[in-house]
């Protein structure tokens, strides 16, 4: 009888060498482990959204995830609790400076992605939006609301809140989560932080007065800091202090590099790209955006078939209140502001129902659009119809059933709704900016036009009401628009590269 030390002398392997194989295979597998994200978004669609950046935070990190251990953090507004499920609190985060404690829960979607959520009721148990109440006022402790976000964001990246986890890089959106880069450098650790901006315009600017509240160094209120022309800003500390920028198109990308879009920011974006540390990588859609399987539409269809579309645009004139028509229809679904070129779209509608065409509006936004929208609907009943508001089902509808989508924007760092209408095989007439330039393909996938004028947005109009009368052009661009690769693979493919530079960018 050979006992157990034999054996393993017997079998090639003596007790010593397969302590050291068992070692460099537990080692192996240590290497190879997935790297840790964490997403930290101040809104995603899952729950609550206020525009795009919701959209992008409920895709992007599940078309991540086959590739990372990506989780979510996300504050703990009064909708994400009651809609999330169970929530388990697994840590206390501190009070600091004038930043309230908070607990730290951790829930998981329906599909199995782990989101963590700050539990601080007297900051998040509201109604309103993310920003702003119902009035749409900005809340007026915002600054401390995501200060929370950026402080606990960095707090789990120093391994101070899951026990069990703790990120190797974080991924920050928007000027919410600025600070949380700005939390890490001002501790001296070298984690690598990703900020994608959304959209520029919005900069989370606040008094100094309120350094000390948030923590900040008064020796980081400078340019080459916080400071913006006397103000405190979130977006630029996330820009100066982050590893890396992204912005949500490659024309945005080098369009904020110049004074007319930069936002007063343009000079430090411009280092960041002479640098090779600013990137444009567009958004995907979801799959649930499928014609062919959307619950939302009358009747599905694909691109070898359209005849659904006609029922579609049938319920969109009935509920919109518009007469029944053979005519082109076209929509808008937007915001309702000056940026998405609202004024444009009211002073172009006569053009429109002139040549037999018939528009329907849904939104919401400044009132003065709202207003001149419901008038505009009052002088051409059955040819205009006008809802204040959002509906997810009339949205997606109307994507179905138009022929072509209004999307005069002044600017648009990305836009989601040109995709939308193009996968529904509806063509847009956009201004060539942003993320619309890099999307549509003109004359192909649908129109574009240089100048954000009146003249020029009803030219290309035109074009679009005589692509309308020869069916057999017609029906090649929408069959173009329909098969545009819309998915994340690309872009998370981009991403992938970006994280992979600035885990090495920090380890050098």
């Amino acid at each position: 009888m050979l006992d157990s030390s034999q054996l393993d002398t017997v079998s090639g392997v003596s007790t010593l060498a397969h302590a050291e194989l068992l070692s460099s295979a537990q080692a192996s597998v240590s290497i190879k482990r997935r790297q840790s994200i964490l997403f930290v978004t101040s809104e995603i669609a899952d729950y609550i959204k206020a525009g795009g950046l919701g959209e992008v935070s409920a895709a992007l990190p599940r078309a991540l995830r086959h590739h990372y251990d990506v989780r979510i953090l996300i504050p703990g507004y009064r909708q994400v609790l009651s809609q999330i499920g169970d929530v388990e609190e697994i840590a206390r985060l501190p009070a600091s400076f004038g930043i309230p404690a908070c607990g730290l829960g951790r829930g998981t979607t329906q599909d199995g992605l782990t989101v963590y959520v700050l539990l601080c009721p007297e900051l998040y148990d509201r109604d309103g939006s993310p920003y702003v109440d119902n009035f749409g006022n900005d809340w007026s402790d915002n600054d401390i609301r995501f200060a929370r976000l950026g402080l606990a964001a960095a707090d789990i990246a120093c391994g101070n809140g899951d026990s069990l986890w703790r990120a190797d890089l974080l991924h920050l959106n928007d000027w919410p989560s600025g600070l949380a880069a700005a939390y890490l450098a001002w501790r001296g650790q070298r984690i690598p932080t990703i900020l994608t901006i959304h959209n520029l315009a919005y900069q989370g600017n606040f008094d100094r007065n309120r350094l000390s509240h948030l923590g900040i160094p008064d020796a980081a209120f400078q340019m080459n800091g916080v400071e913006f022309y006397g103000k405190l800003s979130f977006l630029k500390a996330g820009i100066y202090y982050s590893s890396h920028i992204t912005t949500v198109s490659s024309t945005y990308a080098q369009e904020i590099t110049r004074p007319e879009f930069g936002c007063g920011l343009d000079g430090l974006l411009r280092t960041r790209a002479e640098e090779g540390r600013l990137d444009g990588i567009i958004n995907g859609i979801d799959a649930s955006w499928d014609p062919s399987t959307d619950p939302y539409l009358v009747s599905r269809f694909t691109a070898e078939n359209f005849r659904g579309k006609r029922a579609n645009a049938n319920i969109v004139r009935k509920n919109f209140g518009l007469d029944v028509s053979s005519g082109p229809l076209f929509a808008v679904v937007s915001r309702l502001v000056h940026q998405k070129g609202v004024d444009l779209a009211i002073s172009a509608a006569e053009t429109i129902v002139s040549q037999g065409g018939q528009i329907a509006v849904i939104g919401q936004g400044e009132a003065r659009f709202e207003a001149e929208l419901k008038a505009l609907s009052s002088r051409h009943p059955g040819s205009v119809g006008v809802r204040i508001g959002y509906d997810e089902g009339d949205a997606r509808r109307m994507y179905a059933g138009s022929d072509f989508l209004l999307m005069p924007s002044r600017f648009e760092p990305c836009g989601l709704s040109q995709m939308y209408a193009q996968r529904f095989g509806s063509l847009p007439i956009a201004h060539r900016t942003g993320g619309l330039a890099d999307t549509i393909e003109d004359g192909v996938t649908g129109f574009l036009f240089g100048e954000p004028s009146l003249n020029r947005f009803k030219d290309a109009i035109r074009r679009g009401l005589e692509t309308f009368r020869s069916r057999s052009r017609l029906t090649a661009m929408r069959r173009a628009a329909m098969n545009r690769p819309h998915g994340w693979d690309r872009s998370a493919s981009r991403y992938q590269d970006v994280y992979e530079r600035a885990c090495q960018a920090a380890a050098a």
